[in-house]
C-alpha cells in the first residue's frame, strides 16, 4: 500500500512481501495442483451467504459503468474471483459495524442511490432499469453502498477518536512547506495492486487488463481506484493529495516526473507490488498559479442547420472569424454577434484550469478584449471566446494548522482502516463453496 499526506509530509513505503517469518523448507515440493479457476464464485462468510448472482449482478454492474458488455472468458474469470474478494470485505466490514451498533437505514440507502442515479442522467426508476438490462440489480447497488456508507461510519466512531495529532507534528509538515516553497508537486490518483515473487506475472498481466479498461471507458480513473486498488486510499477514488517527487518511492517519483495531467502510468513495479497512477495535476509550492486565474468571458456561438455541406461550413466559419477581427472590447460583442446570427453568453468567474488544455493555454496569452481563435466542429457550430476581465490569483499560502491536522489524521484513520481489514480477514470464518 502506498498511503502519502495531501500536501504534507510523508511518503509511506509500500509494504514489503516478505516471508521471513514463515519456517519454510528450501527445497519445498508441491504435492497436487491448484487452479483457483475451479473453486466457484460463492462463499459464507461468519454465516452470510455470498451467492454465484451476488457475484454475477456486481461483475454486471462493472461491465454495465465501463460501457463493456462481454469479456474474455478468462478475463471474466479474473474479474469474478476479484469481486468475490471484494464482497467477503464488504461483508466483513458490514458484519464489524454492526457490532458497534451501526446501522445504515433504507432511507439512507435509498438517498445515496438516489444520487447515483443522478450521477448517471437517470431517475431513480431509470436507474433499476438499466441496471437489470445490465444483468445487475438495485439491491446489488445497495449492498455496495451499505458496505461503503457502514465502514464510514464505523471507521468515525472507533478509530478516528483514537487518533491523536500533535502540535509539534502540525508544526514539523508546515516547517517543511515553508521550505519547499516553489519545488514542484503532483496530485495524483493511484491503483495499488500487491504481489510477490510468485503471483508478480499474474497481477502484472491483470494491472496491464486494468489500463486497457481505464483507457477505452468513459468512467473517471477514481471509479477504477475503487474497484481494484488494494491501498486504503480505494475509499477516496484512489486520491493521494498533493504529493513531492521526494516524497514518493524512486520509481514512482521517476515516471511523475515525465507526465503531463491526464496521463495515466503503469504499471510501475515498486516493493510490494505494481502502481497505477494518474496525474489530475502539477503546480509549485506555495506559488501562485496562473491557470487559478478566474476570467470574465463572452462566448459567442454560430450553430450550422443540420445537413450543411462542409464547403459551406467552412465558408460560414471563415465569416465567423472574420467577424472576430471586429471585435474591439467586450462592448462591441453583442453589435458584432448581431452582424452574423451569433447567439452571444456570458460566463463569469471561470477558471483557467477548468477549461481545455488547448483552450487555457490560448487565454493565458490573451489580453482583456482580445478573441480566441474561432474553434467546434460541423455538428456543433463554431465558437469563439472573448475575455472581458481576469482577476489572478494571489500568493500561495500555507495551508492551516487545522487542514495539516485534519490530513494528518485522515492518512492515520485509512492506515488503522486497512489493519482492521486486515484482522477481520484473518478471524473470519469463510467456507467457499
Amino acid at each position: 500500500m502506498l498511503a502519502v499526506l495531501a500536501g504534507g509530509a510523508v511518503a509511506q513505503q509500500p509494504e514489503q512481501s516478505s516471508a521471513a517469518g514463515l519456517d519454510l523448507p528450501a527445497n519445498l515440493e508441491i504435492f497436487g495442483k491448484l487452479d483457483p479457476n475451479v473453486r466457484k464464485p460463492t462463499a459464507i462468510v461468519n454465516e452470510h451467504v455470498i451467492t454465484g448472482t451476488d457475484v454475477d449482478q456486481r461483475v454486471a454492474l462493472i461491465l454495465a459503468a465501463n460501457n463493456t458488455t462481454k469479456l474474455p472468458q478468462a478475463e471474466l474469470d479474473r474479474l469474478k474471483l476479484q469481486v468475490l474478494r471484494q464482497l467477503i470485505d464488504e461483508t466483513l466490514q458490514i458484519q464489524e459495524a454492526k457490532t458497534a451498533d451501526i446501522t445504515i437505514t433504507r432511507d439512507e440507502l435509498q438517498q445515496s442511490y438516489d444520487r447515483i442515479a443522478q450521477n448517471f442522467n437517470r431517475t431513480p426508476a431509470q436507474m433499476a432499469g438499466f441496471l437489470r438490462d445490465a444483468g445487475s440489480s438495485e439491491r446489488s447497488l445497495k449492498r455496495q453502498i451499505e458496505g461503503e456508507l457502514a465502514w464510514q461510519r464505523y471507521l468515525r466512531r472507533k478509530v478516528e477518536p483514537s487518533v491523536n495529532i500533535g502540535e509539534a507534528e502540525v508544526k514539523a509538515i508546515l516547517d517543511r512547506l515553508e521550505a519547499a516553497k516553489g519545488t514542484e508537486e503532483y496530485n495524483l490518483r493511484e491503483i495499488y495492486l500487491s504481489a510477490n515473487d510468485a503471483t508478480a506475472p499474474q497481477v502484472l498481466a491483470r494491472a496491464k487488463q486494468i489500463i486497457a479498461e481505464i483507457q477505452k471507458a468513459q468512467q473517471p480513473f477514481g471509479f477504477f481506484a475503487r474497484q481494484y486498488s488494494e491501498a486504503s486510499t480505494r475509499g477516496v477514488d484512489g486520491d493521494l493529495g498533493w504529493v513531492r517527487a521526494a516524497q514518493l518511492p524512486t520509481e514512482l517519483a521517476a515516471s511523475v516526473q515525465q507526465m503531463q495531467p491526464g496521463q495515466v502510468a503503469g504499471p510501475i513495479p515498486i516493493p510490494g507490488g505494481f502502481s497505477i497512477i494518474a496525474l489530475a495535476d502539477k503546480r509549485q509550492v506555495l506559488t501562485a498559479d496562473p491557470r487559478d486565474a478566474r476570467l470574465s468571458l463572452k462566448q459567442l456561438t454560430l450553430k450550422f442547420p443540420p445537413g450543411l455541406a462542409e464547403a459551406q461550413a467552412a465558408a460560414k466559419a471563415a465569416a465567423f472569424g472574420k467577424a472576430l477581427s471586429a471585435i474591439q472590447g467586450c462592448g462591441t460583442v453583442a453589435k458584432v454577434a448581431a452582424t452574423i446570427g451569433a447567439e452571444v453568453v456570458d460566463n463569469d468567474a471561470i477558471r483557467v484550469r477548468d477549461l481545455p488544455p488547448q483552450l487555457a493555454e490560448i487565454m493565458l496569452q490573451l489580453q482583456v478584449g482580445q478573441a480566441t481563435p474561432p474553434f467546434g466542429s460541423r455538428e456543433d457550430g463554431v465558437r469563439a471566446l472573448v475575455l472581458c476581465g481576469r482577476d489572478d490569483p494571489k500568493g500561495g499560502q500555507l495551508p492551516s494548522s487545522e487542514q495539516v491536522e485534519n490530513q494528518l489524521q485522515q492518512q492515520r484513520v485509512n492506515l488503522r482502516s486497512q489493519q482492521k481489514l486486515r484482522d477481520l480477514r484473518r478471524d473470519a470464518v469463510v467456507e467457499y463453496r
